[in-house]
């Protein structure tokens, strides 16, 4: 069963950089975006590897095999009987090119499979979505006033709520993880989505006021959280499985040597805006 979920938001895009509220608009990495996932898929790997040999000791076809003038074939009883094979690693993405983007930048690497769930698609902004915060504040301020409140003025705009947002999220999660495939062996959840998805969805797991100003803050850039699930207590199982959150914005070490949000320089194009923090 699932007793563990990491969620991974996705890399820098243009809507980013340039401050536009993306929602469910499809808009792919850009070139900063696609370092900081590389940066992050690289040290997921790292600390999951064990996920590979699971994955090899299950699909015996993915262990590359020497010529026929070899001395020996490849074992693949070494992996069947490495500890590692005895749990699983799930990888599930948002639908939204950015999320598989930064999903396959984990993935990959360990040779695991991406699958696709339009349930962790990013909170609907509505007409607001493309906008930056100076053109929905010019349009209208009071409502810019009363969703940074957290006071739900955006919804005026057929903008989703946080509620609602964070309900989506956490029906998916419930779901996923009593999902009956993954009950017979212990297994780790990788879940690829969006800032705002993935803070709304924690919140709701946690029992937190979604709608709080004192709310978790916003997720960055290729950083992730984790959660552990509890299926029972004290050996009794519960009809809800219990949401623990256990680390909220990890990053890769990198992420505190460099400037994360605008990447090295030279990969920086000439001329391009540099990201600021708001206010800024």
């Amino acid at each position: 069963m699932i007793d563990e979920v990491v969620m991974l938001r996705h890399g820098r895009t243009s809507f980013n950089l340039n401050r536009r509220l993306q929602g469910q608009i499809d808009v792919p990495l850009d070139i900063i975006g696609q370092w900081q996932v590389d940066q992050s898929g690289f040290e997921l790997a790292q600390r999951y590897y064990w996920a590979k040999i699971g994955n090899v000791a299950r699909n015996p076809q993915l262990l590359a095999q020497p010529g026929p003038g070899a001395a020996r074939r490849s074992d693949i009883g070494e992996y069947r009987a490495a500890p590692a094979s005895r749990r699983r690693m799930a990888v599930i993405s948002s639908d939204l090119f950015r999320a598989q983007q930064t999903a396959h930048a984990f993935a990959d690497p360990l040779g695991l499979s991406v699958e696709l769930d339009a349930r962790l698609r990013e909170r609907s902004f509505g007409q607001w979505e493309g906008m930056t915060r100076e053109e929905i504040r010019e349009m209208d301020p009071q409502a810019y006033d009363s969703w940074r409140r957290h006071e739900g003025g955006e919804l005026a705009y057929g903008v989703e709520s946080r509620e609602a947002a964070g309900k989506r999220g956490a029906d998916a999660m419930r779901s996923i993880v009593t999902d009956p495939k993954y009950a017979d062996e212990p297994t780790t959840l990788m879940v690829v989505g969006h800032g705002s998805w993935i803070a709304a969805t924690i919140e709701t797991l946690i029992g937190m006021d979604i709608d709080g100003l004192d709310n978790l803050g916003g997720v960055r850039n290729g950083f992730w959280s984790r959660l552990s699930v509890a299926h029972a207590i004290n050996g009794a199982s519960v009809d809800t499985p219990i949401w623990q959150l256990d680390a909220f914005n990890e990053a890769p070490p990198i992420a505190r040597l460099v400037d994360w949000e605008n990447g090295p320089e030279d990969l920086r194009t000439p001329g391009a805006p540099l990201w600021k923090p708001f206010g800024l």
